[in-house]
């Protein structure tokens, strides 16, 4: 179907998840808050990594290209936080998980269309883990981009960014303007809000998704573009700038993020290693119902290492028609992974988030479920953190330091808790 760019207004109900296309209707509000009555304050698990973490967030503009979803804006604007290894951290505040305006909108879009907590949960006082511009560590560090799922921001990716950062990577988290539930802006700009909110109202059709999909593949490159330019390495905090390495490039992606990382991949030499965290690397099915074109790195397969991680509660025939296709035309260079007793978001914050609500009596056994899996965050967050970061150590060949002795091989998981334990 055509697609037409529009904004939504801070008061719209967004009535649908657009990561991998799928759709969640809003449900029943939430119990008002958690027991005790006062506000929970969410709580990310800790990097589990030997170093210290920094963070700095940095607003770039390209202004070779007009924004493709919002045509008011001249400009293409992109946000990014980099977590990194970091030096002296004395007296500097750890990061928020999100910017206060950005927090306005998180709560009216992704806390309905993810059936969380619609109140008793203080989204604002969340921090994570990392160093407000702190120095970086000396040494020479692989780089990693992060693109988000559809819809979603870059912050509920945190978790993962800093364990990376912990162990010795520098982790670009990429918002996507438009397509993000919400982006907030360090400065005003003609045609948008300071705070932006997604353009996304429905399920993407082919012709949206195909724009979706180009637009985070030029974002991801152009980041990559201004990482390696000598100009932004002295606009950074002490010591990052030299700690880039732009010979060692990794991407990774979760839904519309992992089908975009993906294919950035055979686009861009520069990118040695992509983990695609179950993102379709098939356009949606067109209006008659008939499945929908193969990505040409479908078709084509790679030459460079790829994890296809996927979820038996997200598993679809879409997958199991174009990841056996990018698989069988890639000489062994894919390795594909699947979680039990794990849901869609189980890649994103959510999975130590949801548990947590629930248990605190926030949020249904099965809204948690349908967004995280029954499988306990004890559990998936370690696999998903070692899942991800071993893929790069050995498959990528993106190793910052050696692998503890007695390390598993990123293949081997251990046996979650039974279903329903948080």
């Amino acid at each position: 179907m055509p697609y037409t760019s529009r904004a939504v207004g801070r008061r719209s109900v967004i009535a649908s998840a657009t990561s991998a296309g799928l759709l969640l209707a809003v449900g029943a509000a939430a119990p008002a808050r958690a027991a005790g009555g006062r506000p929970l304050v969410p709580v990310l698990p800790a990097p589990t990594g030997p170093h210290r973490v920094g963070a700095t967030v940095l607003y770039l503009v390209d202004r070779s290209r007009p924004d493709p979803l919002t045509p008011a804006v001249p400009v293409r604007e992109v946000m990014v936080t980099v977590f990194y290894p970091a030096g002296p951290v004395r007296g500097l505040p750890r990061a928020r998980h999100m910017t206060p305006g950005a927090v306005v909108l998180f709560r009216e879009i992704d806390v309905r269309v993810h059936r969380l907590p619609e109140a008793g949960v203080d989204w604002a006082a969340t921090r994570g883990h990392a160093y407000v511009d702190a120095p970086a560590l000396a040494g020479r560090r692989p780089v990693l981009l992060y693109s988000p799922g559809g819809g979603d921001p870059r912050t509920m990716g945190t978790g993962l960014a800093e364990d990376l950062a912990s162990h010795g990577y520098v982790v670009a988290a990429v918002d996507h303007p438009g397509d993000a539930g919400e982006v907030e802006f360090p400065v005003g700009m003609p045609g948008r809000e300071r705070v932006r909110p997604t353009v996304l109202t429905g399920e993407p059709g082919p012709d949206l998704f195909s724009v979706l999909v180009e637009t985070r593949i030029a974002d991801l490159r152009f980041v990559l573009d201004r990482l390696a330019d000598p100009a932004t390495g002295r606009s950074l905090p002490p010591g990052l700038g030299a700690a880039l390495d732009p010979g060692q490039v990794g991407v990774y992606g979760h839904s519309l993020g992992g089908t975009a990382v993906t294919e950035a991949m055979r686009r861009d030499r520069r990118i040695r290693a992509a983990a695609n965290l179950e993102g379709y690397l098939d356009h949606p099915p067109g209006a008659d119902g008939r499945p929908g074109e193969l990505f040409p790195v479908a078709r084509e397969g790679v030459d460079r290492p790829l994890l296809l991680a996927g979820t038996d509660g997200f598993h679809n025939e879409r997958f199991e028609r174009s990841w056996p296709a990018v698989t069988a035309r890639s000489g062994g260079r894919v390795v594909r992974r699947r979680l039990s007793r794990a849901g869609h978001w189980v890649f994103t914050d959510y999975a130590a988030l949801a548990p947590r609500f629930q248990a605190e009596g926030l949020m249904s056994a099965r809204d948690r479920d349908a967004l995280v899996g029954p499988g306990g965050a004890g559990w998936s967050v370690p696999v998903v953190r070692g899942l991800v970061r071993s893929f790069f150590h050995r498959a990528g060949g993106l190793a910052p330091a050696p692998l503890p002795e007695g390390a598993p091989p990123f293949h081997r998981f251990s046996p979650g808790p039974r279903p329903g334990t948080p």
